[in-house]
């Protein structure tokens, strides 16, 4: 059987690829499928697409992708499936996916609240090609969804029936712990993108507070936006780096995933969360869609809402080895048993294989 994967980026680039996808595919390749992954931003183009201004070679990006994916449809009935993570094309149009959908079966994943406007700071000028209408029309014809939790699957159901609640997984085999020299200090952290640096802020208030009543028995690290900068709480940001992203998140002894309150962040899979906890990081969480899910609060983590119930948590655990270890492998053991490719990987199969049975018997 072949499985198509049809995405925006390549491999590693995006998060939501990587734990949505990327780490079944070994899996899906020792099974009964011939894999391929088609994307259509290279590297060079990503530095572009993602740049400020340069709208003339953006448009002809633009042009090259649609060209490309006019003659990849030609061809993908010889497929017995394609998956479509997020959207085929960062466009308003789903034309793409109504032909595939023609041409063979179409299961669609994803994993964020993408059917509400939200557009990246450097692409604001193309606000006006953004498609998020168009992604109730995508579930509409696709023969199965994959929602990444239950706020998204109440959403996919107004459209389509056949739909799955797929959580975002860590591989626990690759995440691990990796042991590094004894800190003086502890070290609180935040984990995310340029794009989410934005919810970092909601932690500022409160580790201001942190800040003044520990001084420098504790230090604050941002992961994944090399750009931030706060002097008061003397923080450089980090970028995110595929090849040292185990080292860079184990030296963090407190984790933190701060959200507010929205129709957006109810959306969200708790990738951050799950990333402390499966490296045995004591992690707090706002108390915001799947995150009550996730966390057992007081037992695998805790769920903070206001500033005061942020200060109190950090504290506790700044102040007791003893509680830091216990709630690390609480959520690690969490991880293991609910959230891993290990549990998930042979759902994942079967749904694939549930699919083509389910087309088989009706042909």
């Amino acid at each position: 059987m072949k499985i198509i994967f049809l995405t925006v980026h390549r491999k590693d680039r995006s998060p939501s690829q990587r734990f949505r996808f990327e780490q079944y595919l070994a899996f899906l390749s020792e099974k009964k499928f011939e894999v391929t992954h088609f994307y259509l931003v290279s590297e060079k183009d990503d530095k572009l697409l993602y740049s400020k201004g340069n709208l003339i070679k953006k448009a002809f990006l633009l042009l090259k992708y649609v060209l490309r994916l006019i003659k990849l449809c030609r061809g993908i009935s010889s497929y017995d499936i394609c998956f479509v993570q997020r959207e085929v094309i960062f466009l308003w149009t789903f034309y793409f996916e109504k032909i595939i959908s023609k041409k063979t079966n179409l299961v669609y994943d994803f994993d964020d609240s993408i059917f509400l406007p939200n557009i990246s700071e450097n692409n604001k000028n193309f606000s006006f090609l953004k498609g998020y209408k168009k992604i109730k029309k995508i579930i509409k014809i696709s023969d199965l969804i994959f929602a990444g939790n239950s706020y998204l699957e109440e959403y996919a159901l107004n459209y389509n029936k056949n739909v799955k609640i797929v959580p975002t997984t860590i591989d626990t085999d690759i995440y691990s712990e990796v042991s590094l020299p004894k800190s003086e200090f502890i070290t609180i952290g935040w984990s995310g993108s340029v794009t989410t640096i934005k919810h970092f802020e909601y932690a500022v208030p409160f580790l201001k507070i942190i800040k003044e009543k520990y001084g420098d028995a504790i230090s604050i690290k941002v992961i994944g936006d090399k750009n931030y900068l706060n002097k008061d709480l003397d923080i450089i940001g980090l970028p995110w780096v595929k090849e040292t992203e185990l080292i860079d998140l184990s030296s963090i002894d407190i984790g933190i995933m701060p959200l507010p309150d929205d129709k957006w962040s109810k959306g969200k899979c708790g990738l951050k969360g799950l990333q402390y906890m499966s490296l045995g990081i004591p992690t707090l969480m706002s108390p915001v869609g799947v995150n009550n899910e996730i966390i057992e609060d007081g037992v695998n983590g805790f769920l903070c809402n206001h500033i005061d119930e942020w200060v109190d948590r950090i504290s506790q655990l700044i102040e007791s080895s003893e509680l830091r270890n216990k709630i690390g492998a609480n959520g690690k053991h969490s991880v293991e048993t609910k959230y891993s490719v290990n549990v998930w990987k042979h759902k994942y199969l079967n749904y694939f294989e549930s699919l083509l049975n389910e087309k088989n018997s009706i042909v």
